[in-house]
C-alpha cells in the first residue's frame, strides 16, 4: 500500500456489490459502512504477484465475509453507531487469511482504518491519522510490555477522551511475535497503552494461541468496546463473532473430511 492510497473508511464510497443468488446468500444492506480492512485485503491481492491460497482455497467464498457462500454471515452483519474509532495495523500476511477476526471489528465499528506495517518505513497516512485532532490514540497491548507511565486502565478516564476526542484504538494485527515486532515501532512509543484484563479465556477455535491467556483481535474488541461503555457495540460484536466462528468451524470440518 502507497502512502498516497490509505485505507480509510469515512470518506470512502460504498463500493457497489453484485447481487448475491437468494438460495446462497442473504441480501446485504446497501447502507452498510465500508470495512477498511476488507478493502486494504483485495488492494494487496491486486498488487501481488503471488495467488495466496489458504486451505479450503477451492471453496465458493462470499467475497465480504469469505466464509463458504452457503453459510454467509453478512446478513447478520450489526448496524449500530458507536463513539469510538479502530485503527488496525496489520503485519502482511495477516491482511489475506479468512480467519481474520479484525474484519469483524471494522463490520461493527464504523469508524475504522487498516494500515500494512512495515519494518523499513511508515504509511504517512498512519502517521497523518494518529496526529489527527479529532481523535485520541490508545494503543492495545499487554501492560507488561509497556513502561509502567504509559498504561491506563479505562479509556474513558483518559484527558483527551474527557475533553471530548474520540478515542481512536490502534489494534496490532498478526501473531503473538508479530505483534511484539509491531510494538516497537517509533511511532507508537508515545502512545498510552491499554491492557486488557478479561474475566475468561478464549473460546477461538480456529487458531492456536501461543499463550492460555490470549484472546483473539475480536474478543479483544468486544473487551474494549466494554471498557469504552460501548456495551451494545460489545454485545453484537460477540454475538457476531460466535456465529462467525461457528460457521468457519462447519468450513474446516467439512474440508477436513474431504482431505481425508
Amino acid at each position: 500500500m502507497s502512502a498516497s492510497d490509505p485505507v480509510k473508511t469515512i470518506s470512502d464510497p460504498v463500493k457497489a456489490i453484485s447481487k448475491p443468488e437468494q438460495t446462497e446468500n442473504p441480501p446485504l444492506n446497501s447502507a452498510r459502512h465500508p470495512n477498511a480492512v476488507a478493502k486494504l485485503r483485495l488492494q494487496e491481492l491486486a498488487c501481488s504477484q503471488r495467488k495466496f491460497s489458504a486451505r479450503g482455497s477451492r471453496l465458493r467464498r462470499c467475497p465480504d465475509c469469505l466464509l463458504a457462500r452457503h453459510l454467509c454471515i453478512c446478513g447478520a452483519r450489526p448496524m449500530l453507531q458507536t463513539q469510538c474509532a479502530f485503527c488496525f495495523i496489520m503485519y502482511k500476511g495477516e491482511v489475506y487469511k479468512p480467519s481474520n477476526t479484525g474484519r469483524l471489528i471494522a463490520d461493527v465499528v464504523a469508524d475504522n482504518y487498516a494500515f500494512l506495517w512495515e519494518r523499513t518505513q511508515t504509511d504517512k497516512a498512519l502517521l497523518a491519522l494518529l496526529e489527527d485532532e479529532r481523535y485520541t490514540p490508545i494503543l492495545i497491548f499487554p501492560h507488561q510490555y509497556a513502561e509502567a507511565g504509559r498504561c491506563i486502565h479505562n479509556p474513558m478516564e483518559h484527558v483527551a477522551v474527557v475533553s471530548g476526542r474520540i478515542p481512536l484504538f490502534i489494534v496490532l494485527d498478526g501473531t503473538w511475535r508479530e505483534a511484539k515486532k509491531m510494538f516497537k515501532s517509533p511511532y507508537l512509543a508515545n502512545l498510552p497503552v491499554l491492557g486488557i484484563q478479561p474475566d475468561e479465556g478464549s473460546t477461538y477455535v480456529l487458531r492456536e494461541a501461543a499463550h492460555t491467556h490470549q484472546l483473539c483481535t475480536a474478543e479483544v474488541g468486544v473487551e474494549v468496546l466494554r471498557l469504552a461503555n460501548e456495551r451494545v457495540a460489545a454485545e453484537a460484536l460477540q454475538d457476531y463473532f460466535n456465529l462467525f466462528q461457528e460457521r468457519y468451524a462447519s468450513i474446516r470440518a467439512h474440508v477436513r473430511g474431504r482431505n481425508l
